[in-house]
């Protein structure tokens, strides 16, 4: 029901108001409104930022990276929100948080105008949505009973069935953001799968040496931290550099979430900073690394293994910036909407689910 909702509210928000904030010409830091309620949006017109597709072409894509960078959060602070809240917080947080990302990195901001690379959304989908997770459950505080019951998912049948189709669906992510069907985007979504496999690995065999069984869970959840990495990379990089960021993300997420997230004691249920966040600080920073200009045909998208040691300086700014901007922002937006309406449901709604109390209905 959050995800479904938030699908239509992000979608509506952004034809209204949303995509002229964050790609019509304005300033380096918001959009003008010259494209409210897609007004000059026509059959034949063509943005800019992408002028190798139609406009409506680009203005959808971009308001799938909307959808799913909301849906995200989520996963932090599943089953404890408030309905009422979480659609009051899905409108502020996505006109304040995620549209200012997204100008400030692809719609011509200062931020991508400074030479930082995020080619399909390290910054603005993961590291934004992962921070706010992050967050929100610190806010928010932990479900009932974390840390004393044991919180497994209802269906790990779903689990793989879910991870699956993200995996397929992150080609059009990573290999659509060639904006044209050629030979970067074919590079872009080989980079994507490698860098998955490598992950999903890195994670089973860290979690094998860890705790002794290779599990489901945990292999499937090392593919997403693949993905998230090779995001901001994939349409710059090789088929080695890959690998690398592939291992090196599902070792490093695979400790953020399990050793970290229970030294610190928050309650992220779905691992949105554990996966997403920490997953697209790796892969922000790695791009500075290994950004290839065999790849990108640019000398000046280069990273530190070919000379260019700054990119890392610039990848490690974007991060910060974006780190820093979304953590008020979102800390504030969860203030002001707990004022409104109150951010958690009472004890009794959160040990009968959310699913009855809160909508009626029962998943079984």
């Amino acid at each position: 029901m959050q995800s479904f909702a938030i699908t239509c509210i992000v979608t509506i928000l952004w034809v209204v108001i949303g995509y002229s904030l964050a790609f019509s010409e304005g300033s380096a830091f918001i959009g003008g409104l010259s494209n409210v309620m897609l007004a000059g949006v026509t059959l034949e017109s063509v943005n800019s930022l992408a002028a190798t597709i139609p406009e409506t072409v680009f203005l959808t894509y971009q308001m799938t990276f909307a959808i799913i960078t909301v849906a995200l959060i989520t996963g932090a602070v599943a089953d404890r929100m408030k309905f009422s809240a979480l659609v009051l917080f899905s409108i502020f947080w996505l006109l304040l948080c995620y549209v200012p990302v997204a100008k400030w990195v692809w719609g011509g901001g200062f931020l991508g105008s400074a030479g930082v690379l995020d080619f399909a959304g390290g910054t603005v989908v993961h590291i934004n949505a992962g921070v706010a997770g992050l967050v929100a459950a610190l806010v928010i505080g932990k479900r009932r009973g974390y840390g004393t019951e044991m919180f497994l998912p209802h269906n790990l049948v779903l689990s793989v069935i879910g991870a699956s189709l993200l995996w397929v669906g992150w080609f059009g992510f990573n290999a659509g953001s060639a904006v044209t069907a050629g030979f970067g985007a074919g590079m872009a979504m080989l980079a994507t799968q490698i860098a998955a496999a490598a992950a999903a690995l890195a994670w089973m065999f860290a979690e094998w040496a860890m705790r002794g069984k290779p599990s489901i869970l945990g292999i499937i959840s090392g593919a997403v931290a693949g993905l998230v990495a090779i995001t901001p990379a994939a349409g710059f990089v090789g088929p080695g550099a890959a690998i690398i960021i592939g291992l090196i993300s599902g070792v490093i997420c695979f400790w953020s979430a399990t050793s970290l997230k229970n030294a610190l004691g928050y309650d992220d249920s779905l691992d949105a900073f554990g996966v997403h966040g920490v997953g697209g600080i790796v892969g922000a920073i790695l791009t500075g690394v290994f950004a290839s200009p065999a790849i990108t045909g640019s000398a000046e998208k280069a990273g530190l293994l070919d000379g260019n040691g700054g990119q890392v300086l610039l990848q490690l700014y974007g991060v910060a910036v974006t780190v820093v901007y979304t953590a008020v922002v979102t800390f504030i937006i969860l203030k002001v909407v707990d004022l409104i309406v109150g951010l958690r449901v009472d004890p009794d709604a959160e040990r009968e689910g959310l699913d009855l109390r809160l909508h009626g209905e029962s998943i079984h």
